[in-house]
């Protein structure tokens, strides 16, 4: 397809991207937008400089790689290169969602989903409301000129209803999402919807201050999730830790860093907001342990991070859009399943705490998540709403004190927001877990 010149490293890759977006505004429209655009991203490697151009112009590519050599030195032992020798030469047509592409579905019958949801999302309370529809598809193209050729597909579609509630002065707001890979997945029942509403009204009229401490805490599997991404996944990418000799000695693999019941995964082969079967460098997914059984595991990585770390490839060199060089980035991160149920988890606690819903996270040696709602743990029973604004903790420290994994695991998927790293925001990941108990964390 393309005329690779000896003597240099390059490749292309393409994305033909279609994507929707609806947003009301209580009842009313306020955004209505479909677009396609392709491009494409060409760089080219000498073996001391990387030399890369953007272009919306895919019959011009060519051009453009020619244009990339004339700046770049011939380098006639190339291939030896570490970073060169690690890229992989996949051939593979991996077209899995033509049969359910999103843009085969009728804008009208979009509009019809959110429209008719959000008509029923009603409450006393509420004095706000949203509702958004966004879906993508995705069609990737890669070849380099190791040989390597492949065209895969991607798609998510989802919903995302947001709800202001005031009584007297107090005020909160909460999300009802779902994301999916088929559109028909994406509708809500009256009674979801019914507790969804009862549930933020209970909240509002009910929750109390809590008295800031320590205590035992019982995380629901999007919290787990969160709390998995932002304060050890973020960690686990391995250009964080490129000259940084403290990190590389904190991070040494066969440590142990968490509770012998704690697994940490990392895949891309899952279907959902985190689903990439190739990295943006062609690499194939793995099933990446970062963790297991507390002991650390493994890393992510881009080829240009395991040459220098002399390690293996695991295909998490992403860019959010052809705009933007690959660097690494995670997929889906979980937290594996343990034996236990929920009841198990909250039982043997006297006093506590359970987050069902979380605003946000961050974190890296150090961690923040900001619960959204829960609920004070009396005696192993789950008694009234609490309000509670931040759980803070040591990452490691708090790894270690995990003390009880659930047995229901959830893979979650998201098409509002994303994962931010340097300049590239917002990239679709997906995250999740099982609940999890922490037998101290910092509560305030």
């Amino acid at each position: 397809m393309y005329k690779f010149k000896s003597g240099f490293y390059a490749d292309v890759r393409v994305e033909d991207r279609f994507a929707t977006q609806i947003r009301l505004q209580n009842g009313e429209l306020h955004e209505a937008k479909v677009t396609e655009e392709k491009k494409a991203f060409v760089r080219v490697f000498d073996g001391k400089m990387w030399y890369y151009t953007s272009t919306d112009d895919v019959s011009a590519i060519q051009r453009a790689l020619d244009e990339l050599y004339s700046y770049a030195k011939p380098n006639a032992d190339i291939d030896d290169d570490p970073i060169v020798k690690r890229y992989q030469t996949n051939k593979d047509v991996k077209l899995v969602f033509t049969d359910r592409c999103v843009k085969n579905i009728p804008f009208e019958a979009k509009l019809k989903l959110i429209a008719d949801t959000d008509g029923k999302l009603n409450s006393p309370l509420c004095n706000f409301k949203s509702a958004q529809y966004l879906d993508r598809y995705s069609v990737y193209n890669f070849c380099s000129s190791k040989g390597a050729d492949i065209e895969y597909d991607f798609q998510t579609c989802g919903v995302a209803y947001g709800l202001a509630f005031a009584d007297g002065d107090e005020t909160m707001q909460e999300q009802l999402s779902k994301a999916r890979t088929s559109f028909d997945e994406l509708t809500y029942s009256d009674k979801e919807l019914n507790e969804f509403v009862t549930r933020c009204e209970d909240f509002i009229r009910n929750a109390q201050p809590i008295e800031a401490g320590s205590y035992p805490v019982v995380l629901a599997p999007i919290v787990t999730g969160v709390f998995a991404h932002e304060s050890f996944g973020h960690k686990s990418e391995s250009d964080f830790m490129l000259g940084d000799e403290e990190m590389a000695k904190e991070w040494t693999i066969g440590k142990r860093v968490g509770s012998p019941i704690l697994t940490i995964r990392e895949s891309g082969v899952y279907e959902g907001s985190g689903y990439v079967p190739y990295d943006d460098e062609g690499t194939a997914a793995t099933d990446t342990y970062l963790i297991r059984n507390g002991v650390l595991a493994g890393r992510l990585h881009s080829a240009v991070t395991a040459a220098a770390m002399n390690e293996e490839l695991t295909g998490n060199a992403r860019a959010i859009n052809c705009d933007y060089e690959p660097i690494v980035r995670m997929t889906t991160t979980f937290v594996e399943a343990g034996d236990s149920t929920f009841e198990e988890l909250i039982a043997p606690i006297k006093h506590g705490y359970y987050i069902y819903s979380v605003k946000h996270g961050s974190g890296m040696s150090t961690f923040t998540i900001a619960p959204n709602i829960a609920y004070e743990i009396v005696d192993g029973k789950i008694t009234r709403p609490v309000k509670i604004a931040v759980l803070t903790g040591n990452v490691f420290e708090t790894l270690g004190l995990i003390d009880g994994v659930g047995k229901d695991k959830e893979l979650l998927s998201f098409v509002t927001g994303g994962c931010g790293k340097m300049e590239q925001f917002p990239l679709n990941v997906g995250l999740g877990g099982p609940h999890i108990r922490v037998s101290k964390m910092n509560v305030q």
